[in-house]
């Protein structure tokens, strides 16, 4: 995938203002030309014609991908601060120049790149800004605009029964890249559960951390729900199994443990054991 192209289209000329006008004193269209019928000028439509729609930027583009819709778009005066950066340079390859894509930066003229060389530019780029979402989403911008996805169900129910389709939030089960990928959190039943699109299911939980969702129903306890007490209880014919119920079941065959052997301690010149005799017996 590539990222939308660096050069926006806001920078094109505006529209001229010395567009055609109605002659003064009168208020309605000429005589031949229908009153329904709107008046354009030949330099208003050339403009028109000439604007093009905005491009996202890197972000809005990033999170607007299919399997992305976890993250959330990180301020970018957040990003060009170098303290909240702090560390990530040893971690990311190509660090400044995937930075540079993800602020919108016009690289240099003289840098020429291979589409392999680019192909692994915009996988250092989502790691950057993967690591840079999950120290933003841990600050006061950070929860807020979790806070919003999480109203808005952009995170997934909870699949468990007795949760009652319980809102979930995104959760990482470590901090170091590469380990595991992003899970879904239930603050009712306190479980862990993979998404349902298999394009978030490849997504890394570090981007969104260990700490993230926990963090967030400590700042906003009105959102924790109660815990959910009720469990499934098995029954046949109504009634409720015991315990022993499945203490029939065939277990596995018992191995029997490894027995150490004894070791045989003789002497190397008499020979084995078998034909070790006392000294009485080789002198007779």
């Amino acid at each position: 995938m590539s990222g939308p192209s660096t050069n926006r289209a806001g920078n094109t000329a505006t529209a001229e203002t010395n567009g055609w006008r109605a002659p003064m004193g009168l208020g309605r269209a000429p005589a031949d030309l229908p009153e329904n019928v709107d008046l354009v000028s030949e330099t208003d439509t050339e403009d028109s014609d000439g604007v093009s729609e905005e491009e996202p930027s890197w972000i809005n583009w990033f999170c607007s991908l299919r399997g992305n819709e976890f993250f959330c778009e990180v301020d970018e005066d957040y990003i060009e601060d170098d303290f909240n950066l702090s560390g990530l340079s040893s971690q990311v390859p190509y660090y400044d120049y995937a930075l540079d894509l993800i602020l919108d930066n016009e690289p240099p003229q003289d840098v020429m790149l291979t589409d392999q060389q680019h192909e692994l530019l915009e996988s250092a780029a989502e790691m950057l800004f993967g690591l840079i979402h999950a120290r933003y989403i841990v600050t006061t911008r950070g929860l807020a605009a979790m806070l919003e996805k999480y109203k808005n169900c952009d995170f997934g129910r909870c699949p468990r029964v007795y949760c009652d389709g319980q809102l979930c939030l995104p959760v990482g089960t470590s901090d170091i890249p590469g380990h595991a990928t992003v899970k879904i959190y239930c603050p009712k039943c306190e479980e862990l559960y993979f998404p349902r699109s298999e394009f978030q299911c490849s997504v890394d939980g570090a981007y969104f951390g260990t700490t993230h969702p926990h963090l967030l129903l400590m700042t906003y306890p009105a959102c924790r729900p109660f815990k959910s007490v009720e469990s499934y209880v098995p029954r046949v014919f109504g009634f409720k199994l015991h315990p022993s119920s499945y203490d029939n079941r065939e277990l596995p065959p018992r191995v029997a443990p490894n027995r150490r052997t004894e070791a045989r301690l003789f002497d190397a010149d008499a020979g084995p054991p078998e034909r070790q005799g006392t000294k009485d017996d080789e002198s007779l």
